[in-house]
């Protein structure tokens, strides 16, 4: 049996192939744009592709999760986003944790306990300071590509400091700051020191952190500057973008092996 987790993000859609024994088959990462449904379609062939599958996709067990889960036309159940990131990090890191999520759209900070019980967990969704968003307007903003951040980042000696969290009222910010001279790489690790203090006033973290999310992956640097913030080791799972599929494809696995 094959099981898939569909992970219907506002900005990305992931999807995920998992054989019997919990290994990864293969995977798929799309724009989510404006048709899921038809999204979701493509990333399952796609994914199907790269793991050298021609399986009928009707004999795939899959689960849904993330904000179009519901659109999905091949899903046999659907499951909450906060859900799936918890079982999807608790597969890597079995123990208490405090997982904090930095996608697109929304950031998540979800709390489990030692046997992956949800304890607590808080999102925000009204403003897309401190997510993906963020960084895609400022990068636009600086007329820099996107996939450059990263290391414009790693480049900076001394980071600008930004005390606006709103991005509109930081994009003003930013040009007062190259107005006056400063270092694109220095603006840069501001924007991230900007996402991780938005990060860190949402919720208080227990010992053990992992950080997850498509922003992670692309922009790895975060995850030192959260370890600078919190003087101690912050775990990053093997695909931080895949998180939310891979806990999906392991709900897939539970509920229908042997039915």
């Amino acid at each position: 049996m094959i099981y898939a987790g569909v992970d219907v993000g506002s900005s990305t859609t992931k999807v995920v192939l998992m054989g019997q024994e919990k290994n990864l088959l293969g995977w798929s990462v799309q724009r989510s744009g404006t048709d899921f449904a038809a999204v979701a379609e493509a990333c399952l062939k796609q994914a199907l592709r790269q793991a050298g599958l021609a399986v009928n996709p009707k004999e795939i067990k899959t689960i849904s999760t993330g904000y179009g889960r519901k659109n999905v036309g091949y899903t046999d159940g659907d499951k909450t986003e906060i859900s799936c990131h918890a079982r999807g990090c608790y597969y890597y890191f079995p123990e208490a944790i405090t997982i904090i999520d930095i996608g697109g759209q929304d950031n998540k900070v979800i709390q489990l306990d030692e046997k992956g019980r949800r304890i607590n967990f808080k999102m925000n969704r009204k403003c897309a300071a401190g997510t993906g968003a963020f960084l895609e307007e400022m990068a636009l903003r600086l007329n820099i590509p996107l996939e450059d951040l990263n290391d414009l980042a790693r480049q900076s000696r001394e980071a600008v400091e930004l005390g606006s969290f709103c991005t509109v009222f930081t994009a003003t910010e930013v040009l007062e700051k190259i107005r006056h001279g400063k270092k694109v790489a220095d603006i840069v690790k501001g924007l991230f020191l900007s996402v991780i203090k938005r990060v860190l006033e949402m919720d208080l973290l227990s010992e053990h952190v992992v950080i997850t999310g498509g922003v992670v992956a692309y922009n790895p640097y975060l995850k030192v500057i959260l370890e600078e913030h919190l003087h101690r080791p912050v775990w990053v799972p093997r695909y931080p973008q895949l998180t939310g599929a891979i806990g999906a494809a392991l709900f897939a696995r539970e509920t229908f092996t042997n039915k």
